[in-house]
């Protein structure tokens, strides 16, 4: 089947505990890929895999998770979205659990396959669920909603993750996303409406989009800053416990200072974007540039909690700002941008993971940030060349 659906406006009464669960949905798929960012040194000890092998983890669920969204997107043809929902939400709570056993790398790298599937599928389908849920007024506060959730969890997940596994084993980390999914599970179930689809559209609409130049733009700058981002962030516990002579008791405490201010940056990125996207753009990767350039001078817990504000401080606002960037460049279609958006942002992430996972084991710590520093000029680049423009310029309207 080759379409992608849509859905049209017209819901009348709102329905905020629904896009309450969706939000909590995505909030819990995004924390599970984050997961082993804080949990790499214990993972690769217990199952005897070297660090950058650890990685993987984070590689293999992102690049799944890029390809399930459009497909998951063509595959479910007139399925009730409710159900979609439900079930994706249940087979994340099984791979979870299972995780928390695995006996074995392999195993568990099989199970973050299947996370992976979860991932795509629900982030592409929550997208654009709001306007099912809650009045045409009301839609682009119900959609910020919703991403808050990815947003969250892209800041918070890595310390909550991290502090669990400090405190109880990684193991009891993903056991204890298990039960949170589990919940989330319950929670679509019985506060999700049916939402049936309405209206299908070709897929045709996603080749042009990307013959939209200011969408291949978008596309290229959530790339450069996705994957230079995780390439670094991904090992930053072993930057902490090396160079910077953090203790690891104190490791889950600066990852939350950084999911704190992650979570400052997401509400200033999208105050900026909704004015400006281009302008936030232009912000968040010059920031980046200072930060992870500076990383590798730096020494002690002190000057690690002031680069980790920074650092947090800028990447919270990435994934709200480039949304708002696609959602400017192509407002006629917030549904195909969502699965572009979520298929770039997941290839990013595995992406940066992989290449920073090979930087970490053939160079060094201090080169995995300077290699995020490097893609994050890259970005600001970019963004640059592209001009004010119009549309761009003016405030983003959902």
């Amino acid at each position: 089947m080759t379409k992608v659906e849509h859905f049209a406006p017209g819901h009348q009464a709102s329905n905020w505990p629904a896009v309450a669960a969706v939000a909590t949905a995505t909030f819990s798929v995004v924390t599970t890929e984050m997961l082993p960012v804080g949990l790499l040194p214990t993972i690769s000890a217990e199952l005897g895999v070297s660090t950058g092998t650890a990685g993987l983890t984070m590689t293999v669920p992102g690049l799944v998770a890029a390809g399930a969204a459009p497909l998951v997107a063509l595959t479910v043809g007139r399925m009730d979205r409710r159900w979609v929902l439900v079930g994706l939400a249940s087979l994340l709570t099984a791979a979870n659990l299972l995780s928390a056993v695995a006996p074995g790398f392999t195993m568990l790298l099989a199970l973050r396959a299947l996370i992976g599937v979860c991932i795509g599928g629900i982030w592409a389908i929550s997208g654009g669920l709001a306007v099912r849920l809650v009045p045409q007024g009301s839609v682009g506060s119900a959609t910020s909603v919703i991403f808050s959730g990815i947003a969250v969890a892209s800041v918070l997940g890595v310390p909550m993750g991290t502090l669990t596994g400090d405190l109880f084993g990684w193991r009891a980390a993903f056991l204890a996303m298990g039960v949170l999914s589990l919940g989330v599970t319950v929670a679509l179930a019985v506060l999700l409406p049916p939402l049936p689809p309405q209206r299908a559209v070709r897929i045709g609409e996603l080749t042009r989009l990307l013959r939209n130049s200011r969408v291949r733009a978008g596309l290229l700058v959530i790339m450069l800053l996705v994957t230079g981002h995780f390439a670094a962030y991904t090992y930053v516990r072993p930057v902490l416990e090396g160079p910077y002579v953090v203790a690891p008791t104190l490791v889950s405490a600066l990852l939350l200072l950084f999911g704190v201010a992650g979570v400052a940056g997401n509400f200033l990125g999208g105050a900026m974007a909704t004015r400006d996207p281009r302008r936030a753009l232009l912000v968040i990767p010059a920031v980046l540039v200072v930060v992870l350039s500076v990383v590798p001078f730096g020494s002690g817990p002190v000057t690690a909690a002031v680069l980790l504000l920074g650092w947090g401080l800028g990447y919270g606002g990435v994934s709200v700002s480039t949304q708002s960037w696609l959602l400017a460049s192509a407002p006629q279609a917030p549904e195909a941008t969502t699965v572009l958006f979520v298929t770039t942002f997941n290839v990013a992430i595995s992406l940066g993971a992989l290449v920073g996972g090979r930087t970490v084991d053939i160079v060094s710590s201090s080169g995995v940030m300077w290699l995020g520093g490097a893609l994050a000029l890259l970005a600001l680049v970019a963004v640059a060349g592209r001009g004010s423009g119009s549309r761009l310029g003016n405030r983003v309207r959902t």
